[in-house]
């Protein structure tokens, strides 16, 4: 039985790209596909699929809040992680988020497949750079830390990714349905959590982590 997929990435021409070079291995059924992360999310809640493949860095959800979400929602649907970011920074918060596999966007057919199946058996699929984040982290983990990105509420991430995307906070309040005042406060509590003072310090942050789109 072909793995069902919904894959994710706001660049149009990759993620159909993708879609066709998944299928045409006859081994996947792409069942959705989502161009921000509140789509992602939305479809994966629709259509309940086996396999979510999305991009790191994304509009509206970040592919971060895309698998806590998921995972939360779909305990049973796996999610492997898309990125041009190989870097510790990077790849601990993808592995705290609840994803199953990690791969840099420049691997090939054949070992994106992989991973999707190997995922899919209930398996963990991440590279030699990620296995060795693990073991560093695993040799010093007083130098790790609780990330503090992992402390935001679910809402404090939805304002810290329209922020990122230069959203001001009446645009933010009219996007999540909520009070001016209240988007004022999940802002505020956002920036103090994460040490940050002004808009450009979170576009800033949101670099260093591969959150910007």
């Amino acid at each position: 039985m072909a793995i069902r997929l919904l894959v994710a990435d706001d660049h149009t021409i990759v993620r159909q790209g993708l879609v066709s070079m998944l299928e045409e291995t006859g081994e996947c059924e792409v069942v959705a596909q989502a161009a921000d992360g509140n789509e992602a999310v939305e479809l994966a809640m629709r259509t309940q699929p086996d396999v979510v493949v999305t991009d790191l860095s994304m509009p509206r959800l970040s592919g971060l809040e895309v698998v806590k979400r998921v995972r939360e929602k779909l305990p049973h649907t796996k999610a492997l992680v898309l990125t041009v970011h190989e870097e510790e920074e990077y790849i601990l918060p993808i592995i705290r988020a609840g994803a199953s596999g990690f791969l840099n966007k420049d691997t090939s057919v054949a070992d994106l497949m992989t991973a999707i199946k190997t995922i899919h058996s209930g398996q963990a699929y991440f590279g030699p750079r990620a296995a060795k984040a693990l073991a560093d982290q695993h040799q010093r983990p007083r130098e790790v830390g609780l990330d503090p990105y992992d402390t935001l509420t679910a809402r404090e991430r939805e304002t810290f990714q329209l922020v990122v995307e230069g959203k001001t906070t009446k645009e933010i309040a009219q996007i999540l349905d909520i009070g001016v005042k209240t988007a004022e406060n999940h802002r505020a509590r956002m920036m103090e959590k994460l040490g940050l003072r002004n808009t450009a310090e979170v576009v800033r942050y949101a670099a260093r982590k591969g959150l910007l789109s």
